[in-house]
C-alpha cells in the first residue's frame, strides 16, 4: 500500500518542525496547495515564553501555550490555550482537508492532545485520503497516535541530527511522487 501519511518523529529540538517547514515551502514553491498548522517556540530574549500556532494557509497566529496564560491545562510551566488551538490550529487542519492537496500538522503532542477538536481534525485529515505530513512528539502517548502509527498507509520517519539536513530533499521527492 502506498504510504500517504508521513510521520516525523524524533527527540525534542532535533529539527522535526524545520524538516516539515522545508518540505511545505518546497511544495508551495511548485504551486501545490498546503494547509494545516505549525507551532513554533516564542522567545523573549533568550527565554522561551511559549509556543505559537500558525495557520499555514492564511498566516493567522495564536498561542498554543505560554507561561503567563491564566487558564487551561498545564504542562510544565506552560498553560495550553485551548481557544487558539481550536480556533486557529484545528480549524486550519479542517480547512486544509477541505481545500488543499497536502495537510501539514505540527505537532501531534501532549499540549495539542488536550483538545478533542484538534484530535477530531487530525482524524478527519487521516481519513481524507489526502497526503498528510505530521510531526509527532517523541514522548506523547495517546490512542490517536497508536492508531496513526498502525495504519497501513503510515510511514514513520525518524529525524536525527545526522539525517535532518538531507531529509527534506529526500522527502520532497517522495512527496512529489505521491501527488
Amino acid at each position: 500500500m502506498q504510504k500517504r501519511v508521513l510521520l516525523l518523529k524524533g527527540d525534542p529540538g532535533v529539527g522535526k518542525t524545520t524538516v516539515l517547514i522545508k518540505i511545505v515551502d518546497s511544495l508551495k514553491a511548485k504551486g501545490i496547495s498546503v494547509g494545516g498548522m505549525v507551532s513554533r517556540e516564542a522567545r523573549e530574549g533568550n527565554v522561551r515564553v511559549g509556543f505559537e500556532i500558525i495557520d499555514l494557509n492564511n498566516g493567522k497566529r495564536g498561542w498554543l501555550a505560554r507561561v503567563n496564560q491564566k487558564s487551561g491545562p498545564q504542562i510544565g510551566k506552560y498553560r495550553v490555550n485551548l481557544e487558539d488551538l481550536e480556533n486557529i490550529g484545528a480549524k486550519a487542519i479542517m480547512e486544509a482537508v477541505e481545500k488543499c492537496v497536502v495537510v501539514a500538522i505540527d505537532e501531534i503532542g501532549p499540549m495539542e492532545l488536550f483538545s478533542s477538536k484538534f484530535k477530531q481534525a487530525v482524524k478527519e485529515a487521516l481519513e481524507s485520503r489526502k497526503l498528510v505530513l505530521a510531526v509527532v512528539h517523541a514522548k506523547a502517548r495517546d490512542q490517536l497516535i497508536n492508531e496513526t502509527n498502525q495504519r497501513d498507509d503510515t510511514q514513520i520517519l525518524k529525524v536525527t541530527l545526522g539525517n535532518r539536513d538531507a531529509l527534506p530533499e529526500q522527502l520532497k521527492n517522495q512527496v512529489f511522487s505521491l501527488l
